[in-house]
């Protein structure tokens, strides 16, 4: 499944959906899984066996409503589309599904118990970033976190099987607002030129004297478009990471209230986004100008650390078990 989300609209779309049996539907779902992903893939074999279809779901569901946000290339079409995909949502949530990934995700559903609210706050985030494309202040920033990444963690952690309590859901949303700041301070010469975004807020960037026309000039260029604006935004992108430690060490206690089959999925994706964060600081915060990205070597080194503290989870549950 080469195509994109969007190139598939004219097959299952608002206007036409062929059906799909569930498991067609469970194994498109994993093809699309297996194709798109970020750092990781969502079907690592950290994820257990039985697992696998869940999270495959859940992550198309996502890819699908991130691409029909910001793949269109128009925000009146782009809502259109998030609008039938809300449509389809609640469809399922009714008992009716129809496009493959509702199909799929039914049965995820069901055995997990999983509520409407986290899917809804995602489809909310992306019709956000159709009409919102600056940010005034860092708390809208967070506000904006708690619809597109917190619910994702949240859902992780229902599929799992863990607890539903505050406090977990509280460290879980910690780490997942950290992943997305990560993602913007990585990503901030990417989302302005293809996207027209900037999520470093105006209270941080306000005192540069021409910010925005500058910043455009500099990230198209790819080289500073002054003497002074390398530093001055160099500044900037030091104070967004270093208010961006904090949610994962916070977060980081999250891994002691999870189970041994959990804890070395979600260990993985936060040290994915440490790694990276780390990275930015290597970089000398010139964001603005580059993106730093995730090696292959990176990679495979967490992915062993991940392996290997799910190996001492797994022995200390059977001692636990056994005493």
């Amino acid at each position: 499944m080469s195509a994109s989300p969007v190139q598939q609209l004219a097959r299952f779309g608002p206007d036409q959906c062929d059906s799909l049996s569930v498991e067609e539907a469970r194994a498109w779902c994993r093809r699309l899984t297996r194709r798109h992903y970020e750092n990781f893939s969502v079907l690592s074999a950290l994820v257990p066996a039985h697992l696998r279809n869940d999270f495959a779901a859940v992550y198309a569901f996502c890819r699908w409503a991130d691409d029909l946000g910001d793949e269109v290339g128009d925000a009146e079409r782009a809502l259109e589309l998030l609008a039938w995909w809300r449509r389809e949502l609640h469809a399922c949530f009714n008992g009716e599904p129809r496009h493959p990934v509702f199909v799929a995700l039914q049965p995820t559903i069901q055995q997990h118990e999983l509520p409407i609210r986290p899917f809804d706050d995602l489809i909310r985030a992306f019709e956000q970033d159709q009409s919102v494309t600056r940010y005034e202040t860092w708390a809208q920033v967070l506000d904006y976190c708690k619809l597109s990444a917190d619910p994702v963690g949240r859902l992780v952690l229902m599929v799992c099987g863990e607890s539903r309590d505050e406090t977990t859901f509280a460290l879980s949303d910690a780490i997942c607002t950290a992943l997305q700041l990560t993602n913007h301070w990585q990503d901030v010469n990417r989302d302005l030129l293809e996207r027209d975004r900037i999520y470093l807020p105006r209270e941080l960037t306000g005192e540069i004297p021409d910010f925005e026309t500058r910043f455009r000039a500099s990230a198209a260029q790819g080289y500073a478009v002054d003497r002074t604006f390398l530093a001055e935004s160099r500044r900037v992108i030091h104070t967004c990471v270093e208010r961006t430690w904090p949610m994962f060490e916070h977060g980081a206690k999250l891994l002691d209230r999870l189970g041994p089959s959990s804890r070395p999925v979600v260990w993985l994706l936060a040290a994915g986004g440490q790694h990276v964060l780390r990275q930015i600081e290597y970089w000398n915060y010139e964001t603005v100008l580059h993106r730093p990205r995730l090696g292959k070597f990176s990679r495979i080194m967490l992915v062993a650390q991940a392996w290997c503290r799910a190996r001492l989870s797994f022995r200390g549950a059977k001692r636990n078990d056994g005493e």
